[in-house]
């Protein structure tokens, strides 16, 4: 992915390394052992399995130790090239989505993104890393910790700096939902409905926030030429990692599709595509498609 050089934006807010952090290598200290990256991801996906708290699941692996932190890292330097990566990659979908407001006469409020180690303060309470990186709507922040992409990685055998963005852009997408009050429309509906149908409206907000990270792509491309050989391939891939189905199998050995949140490594990979085809906001109506 070609970037470097490129406009970064402003509006990144750094907490690595204040208290509630993680630190050192990425893992949490468990009793008197520590539980590496690879228990994290597997604390995470057995959460979403049982559905309990990935906070109340490290706990449980432990034999219900207390869970504690490992003290706060440094603050990265000057040098930070991961940092400068996620500023220009919100800039880039700062300028994509800002042009896209103003065709529609409307103004873009853009997000601010906080990179946080193990955990942080939040208006929708408090963020753990375990959960992978998410947005919140009352403040209107999405929340990484960048120890997740080396997760992609290591668990998912998914790498590149495309995927990376990938990810940022899914999480940008939820903003532009909140902004369009589509989330409050969904958010409003699930609590009339039952478990099942609430999940499959879920399914339709994740799989739109796909497709508007391939709306981001198809107009940074086409204004800055950010693709390289390989990096669609690369999205695809994270795409397919992190479906419902995906997950289920690897945790449960079976699908369980009333569970479905997110949508399928098919579905995914469809909306996204969708979006990275056309650039077209209109394309991303997932709650009026005939077909997922």
């Amino acid at each position: 992915m070609r970037w470097e050089g490129n406009r970064q934006s402003d509006n990144v807010e750094d907490r690595r390394g204040e208290g509630g952090g993680g630190g050192g290598g990425g893992g949490f200290r468990l009793g008197g052992g520590k539980l590496g990256i690879g228990g994290v991801i597997v604390a995470l996906v057995l959460s979403y399995v049982f559905g309990v708290s990935p906070t109340a699941m490290l706990g449980m692996m432990n034999g219900g130790a207390p869970v504690q932190q490992q003290a706060p890292a440094a603050k990265a330097g000057p040098d930070d090239r991961a940092k400068d990566f996620v500023q220009t990659v919100l800039a880039d979908t700062e300028d994509v989505w800002g042009a896209l407001f103003q065709q529609q006469g409307q103004t873009y409020a853009k997000p601010t993104l906080t990179l946080f180690t193990g955990s942080t303060q939040t208006a929708c309470g408090t963020g753990q890393s375990a959960t992978g990186p998410f947005y919140c709507p009352p403040d209107q922040k999405v929340y990484i910790d960048l120890e997740f992409f080396d997760l992609m990685q290591q668990r998912f055998h998914v790498a590149g700096e495309f995927a990376q963005a990938y990810v940022i852009a899914h999480e940008v997408g939820h903003h532009v939902q909140n902004l369009m009050g589509l989330s409050d429309k969904v958010h409003g509906a699930q609590q009339r409905l039952s478990e099942a149908e609430g999940n499959a409206l879920s399914v339709k907000l994740e799989l739109q926030a796909d497709c508007f990270a391939g709306v981001w792509a198809f107009h940074a491309n086409q204004s800055r030429k950010i693709l390289e050989q390989g990096d669609i391939e690369t999205a695809l891939a994270a795409a397919t990692a992190i479906g419902d189905d995906a997950l289920q199998r690897q945790s449960r050995g079976h699908v369980v599709p009333d569970s479905f949140t997110h949508g399928t490594s098919a579905q995914r990979v469809r909306w996204f595509r969708k979006g990275i085809d056309s650039g077209e906001i209109a394309q991303c109506d997932t709650f009026k498609a005939r077909q997922l």
